[in-house]
Parts: C-alpha cells; structure tokens; sequence
C-alpha cells in the first residue's frame, strides 16, 4: 500500500473484516497495529478510533443485538438469470478535487449482467439500498422469486437499513467470511475489468466526467462487450440469444 491513498471506506470495510475474525476482542489501539501489519498501513490511533467509533465497534458498542443476523454465504448451482447476484464498491479518483467518487454495482453470476449501479462522492447505505431496490424492479416480474444478493462486510452492507431492505423484499442477503473474496469473485473480476478498461487510463477533472464516463462503460459493458465465457457474446446479446432460441445451457451453469 505505500505511496496510494487509500480511502476511509476502504479502510473501515478492513476494520469490520478484522473484528469479524480472530481479532473481534482488539481494541482500537491493537486493530491499528494490525492494519499497519496486514495492510502496510502509515495510520495514526486518533484515526482508527475515530473510524471505529463511526462504525459503532468500540467495545461497549460491540456488545449490543444485532438486528439482522448474518447470514454466510453457501455455495449454489446457478443455471439461470437473477438466481445469484453479487455487490460490492469499487473506488475511483477525480485528480481535479484529489477525492475518491465511489461506484456500488451489482452482476449477475449467470449472465454477467451490471443489473445495477450507483455513482457518488459519497456512499452511504441508503445510496446501496435505493440501487437494489431499482434493480430489482428493472429485472423481475411481479411475482418472481427475488435473489440471493451476496456482498462483503462493508459498512453499507452490514447496516440496519440494508437488513431492514432485505426483510422488505424479501431477498436472502449473504455475506462472504472475512478475507475471501474469491467467494465475490465475479463482482471482483468486473472491478479488475472496470479499473483496467476504464479507472487506471483515464484522469477525471471532475466529478460529473468521471460520473458519465462509468456510465458510458456500463454501457458498453452490458451491450457490446463480448464475453469469451458467454459464447463471446455481450451480456445482453446472451440474454436475448437464450430468450430467441431456448438452448440447453447446462454449459454455462455456474457453481458459486
């Protein structure tokens, strides 16, 4: 990590990942520690309590109820679309501000699909909750089953308005064990997709540049990228090749 900047979310979304494991009994004082250990991290105490203290995991916070109990992922066959969808957060930077914008999207494991996507200087919950509840709109008919919609241990994903959302709609919200982001690995596999194509070439002046350039990519992505898993067709183009033709695509099951 030496010589990047690294955001407060990203280093809030380690903080919840090491109290979540064998570190659950560190105070803020030993958690710096270990965040200058596993992530090579120049960090302060004053900071890691100020952001601990924003994520309520200070100990005397740390002992009340959770309100929606976790729930860990478990490995599924996934044989059609909106079985299985993954969500995560990927950062971006706009040299003009010298700020991080922020991008919360979500992929259909079996089509490879962005079904949904925020943009933002900022990322809070509620920003997470409104683009899941629009995908979900956008994709399901009244009356069909919703999915499994499985994330980290971010902030945003671990919030009593994210669990308050999946309560509402009805969707299982699984989370991944602490450092396995393979079990995320094709939201993580589009972030590697979005920062090679998109994030590491270009340099953002401003806020609404860097805004309409995601969305430009998103849509290219889900309409003309061709995907060498997808029979080298875009994600749209496989969707409306399935919906044209009836194939049998036991091929293209996934196992996540």
């Amino acid at each position: 990590m030496a010589g990047r900047v690294i955001s407060d979310e990203q280093i809030k979304e380690w903080l919840l990942e090491l109290v979540s494991g064998e570190e659950h009994g560190y105070g803020y004082s030993l958690l710096t520690e270990c965040l200058r250990k596993s992530y090579d991290l120049v960090i302060n105490k004053k900071k890691v309590y100020r952001l601990c203290r924003e994520l309520q995991i200070l100990h005397p916070q740390r002992r009340k109820k959770v309100h929606y109990p976790r729930r860990l992922a478990r490995y599924h066959d996934i044989t059609a679309s909106n079985q299985l969808w993954q969500l995560d957060i990927k950062y971006g930077y706009v040299d003009g501000y010298s700020q991080f914008f922020f991008i919360a999207d979500m992929i259909d494991v079996f089509d490879r699909s962005i079904v949904g996507y925020y943009t933002g200087s900022s990322c809070e919950a509620k920003h997470v909750c409104d683009m899941v509840r629009t995908a979900l709109n956008l994709r399901l008919m009244p009356g069909q089953q919703t999915p499994v919609i499985r994330t980290d241990n971010g902030p945003q994903f671990v919030s009593k308005a994210f669990g308050e959302l999946a309560e509402e709609l009805i969707f299982v919200h699984e989370r991944i064990p602490p450092k396995t982001p393979n079990m995320n690995a094709y939201i993580e596999s589009f972030h590697a997709t979005l920062e090679r194509w998109l994030l590491s070439k270009e340099r953002f002046t401003t806020f609404e540049e860097a805004f309409q350039a995601v969305d430009s990519f998103m849509d290219f992505y889900n309409h003309r990228k061709m995907h060498l898993s997808l029979g080298k067709r875009s994600p749209a183009e496989f969707m409306q090749w399935i919906a044209e033709t009836n194939p049998d695509v036991s091929e293209y099951k996934r196992a996540v």
